[in-house]
């Protein structure tokens, strides 16, 4: 064979492997944003009971067919203290069993001479499906669920064309045949090589199939295929743990647990490897009447004995090693915590992104979960930022006042800079395949990063005034003294409504609550405005005073629209939501 030959082949196989990768996003990501919003809701409700966690675990990953977006919000909730790290175990536990579909989906209707015929016709409803709703986000997601899954088989079948016989390659045979050989040696060396190549891809999807089809060719046998699906569990817990870098301790325990888990179970299972393979021989046998272990082209071999046997040791091994180590669950939040230290670190006075920089999924619709978790922290900031400034007002010297003042001018920056990249992350979320309510959502969220950060540029402009005034050795009587400790409260109640507005989900924001404190710090604006007119008519203070003090009230209302343009970008989110929603409803109830 020629080096030309070998070209194609890799080309035709790349080729395949790429639709099947396309198809396995579409269908992920479809069914994401028909279910998405739902998922991230039962996630949310996860409480410390263990056969809950791991159902929800299953469920969610089995609908969105993506461990890697299940684990990787669990490390997101888990970093948000939503969930336990008990709980996180318990659900990456169940995403280990879910993910387990993908081979059945692959081994019952992904291998064989019909597969590329069964693929058209639902390729062909696909197409016309979105075409004939086109404004029905719901069906359209339908839709794009099973162009994804024609797009899988077909690439399936690619991957089976081109995956050339053993007979063109007999020095590849050969040196196959020799690593096999080794026993045990062997198992071990093809689960490191089977990590190592699920962590490259970055897809074990991707793996499992490329897996199946070697098996279906005879390129490899069942030990051999069996290692490599091991290796695979293992490999793709990169995912959860690149999402992690950037979480804080809880979220790297959590990343950590999947790996652990993974780990502990292979190794379980190699310690009783034979019994578990025998035991997987003698029910692929009753079913297919023929032994997995058959050498190709000899008596009794079928090709579909070993892809069956994989599949059924890969839910076997899943579901075996979970029914096992959740009973264990505290011995590996022990195993974690003597991994992951905690830092000793003032985290809230450094710029620090907790979901966004490493936690990208491939589908847009869940990444506004990682925005708004991101919202959140940012809200938190600008509250914390906010407390500083009662500080400034009692700071007893230079000294002191100064250091309350660098610490706010800080915090400044770092809204700042958390505006920017929440904007850069929005953006290449919006520039993805989105719903129109996520399309919506983002929008939003965009209006609220720039109220927040203008809350932040009001605090600073409101110590900078002090700063003047301190510098100045202007000073206030008793009555405006008291008048802004006033106006500062009111405002903080405002920035209490908001926060628990984006903490909350957004569609149980309290508008009300938002317009009546937004209605109170104007109400006192306009009270201090019509007293301080009053003042310089009569000559009470000095115009330095008056400035600083006329300055003060007015930036703190002002820093109060801020804080209700932000639960109004909520309120907008959530409109669109209702919308759909109805739509939904609707529509149901013409079918019904």
């Amino acid at each position: 064979m020629d080096i030309w030959h070998i070209i194609v082949i890799i080309i035709n196989f790349a080729g395949a492997l790429g639709i099947f990768l396309y198809g396995m996003k579409l269908m992920s990501g479809g069914l994401q944003k028909f279910a998405g919003r739902g998922m991230r809701h039962i996630m949310g409700k996860i409480t410390n009971n263990p056969i809950r966690g791991i159902l929800t675990g299953t469920i969610v990953t089995t609908a969105i067919q993506s461990s890697s977006a299940t684990t990787v919000m669990v490390v997101s909730f888990v970093n948000a203290g939503m969930i336990t790290l008990a709980g996180a175990i318990a659900v990456i536990m169940g995403a280990n069993i879910g993910t387990t579909v993908t081979a059945w989906i692959i081994t019952l209707l992904g291998l064989g001479e019909s597969t590329g015929a069964f693929s058209f016709p639902l390729l062909i409803l696909a197409i016309s499906l979105p075409f004939m709703f086109a404004k029905k986000d719901k069906l359209k997601s339908i839709g794009e669920f099973i162009i994804g899954f024609s797009l899988l088989l077909l690439g399936m079948n690619f991957l089976q064309s081109a995956m050339p016989n053993l007979e063109e390659f007999p020095k590849f045979l050969e040196a196959l045949s020799t690593i096999s050989n080794y026993g045990f040696l062997s198992i071990l060396l093809f689960i490191v090589i089977g990590a190592i190549l699920t962590c490259l891809v970055q897809a074990s999807a991707a793996m499992m199939a490329i897996t199946l089809v070697m098996c279906y060719k005879g390129w490899i046998g069942l030990d051999v295929a069996v290692a490599l699906v091991m290796g695979q569990n293992i490999g793709t817990t990169i995912t959860a743990n690149l999402a992690a870098i950037v979480a804080n301790t809880a979220g790297k325990k959590a990343a950590r647990a999947h790996f652990v888990f993974n780990v502990i179970g292979v190794i379980l299972t190699l310690i009783i490897f034979h019994p578990i393979m025998n035991l997987i021989a003698k029910i692929t046998e009753a079913i297919m009447g023929s032994n997995p272990y058959i050498s190709v082209g000899a008596i009794g071999y079928n090709p579909t004995a070993i892809p069956l046997a994989l599949a059924l040791f890969h839910t076997f091994f899943n579901v075996v090693n979970t029914v096992i180590l959740a009973w264990f669950i505290p011995q590996i939040i022990k195993i974690v915590d003597w991994m992951v230290k905690p830092v000793a670190e003032d985290a809230e006075d450094e710029f620090r992104l907790t979901y966004i920089g490493g936690s990208w999924m491939n589908t847009a619709e869940l990444n506004i979960q990682s925005a708004k978790q991101e919202i959140e922290i940012f809200s938190n900031r600008v509250l914390k930022m906010y407390s500083f400034l009662p500080s400034l007002r009692y700071a007893k010297n230079e000294e002191e006042f100064g250091k309350v003042f660098d610490r706010i001018k800080k915090y400044e920056g770092i809204t700042d800079r958390m505006e920017v990249e929440i904007a850069k992350f929005l953006t290449k979320i919006s520039e993805g395949d989105l719903s129109e309510q996520g399309s919506q959502r983002i929008s939003s969220m965009l209006r609220i990063i720039d109220n927040l950060e203008s809350i932040g540029d009001a605090v600073y402009q409101i110590a900078a005034l002090r700063k003047d005034k301190f510098e100045a050795a202007v000073h206030f009587d008793q009555h405006q003294n008291d008048n802004l400790e006033q106006m500062t409260q009111l405002v903080q109640q405002a920035l209490n409504v908001m926060n628990a507005n984006l903490q909350c989900s957004y569609s149980s924001i309290d508008l009300p609550a938002a317009y009546v404190a937004e209605e109170k710090i104007n109400k006192y604006r306009d009270k201090l405005r019509a007293e301080h007119l009053e003042a310089i008519k009569h000559g009470k203070y000095n115009y330095a005073i008056g400035t600083a003090y006329s300055g003060l009230y007015a930036l703190y209302e002002k820093l109060g629209d801020y804080v209700i343009n932000v639960s109004e970008a909520i309120d907008d989110s959530e409109k669109v939501a209702k919308i759909e929603a109805e739509k939904t409803e609707n529509l149901a109830e013409g079918i019904g």
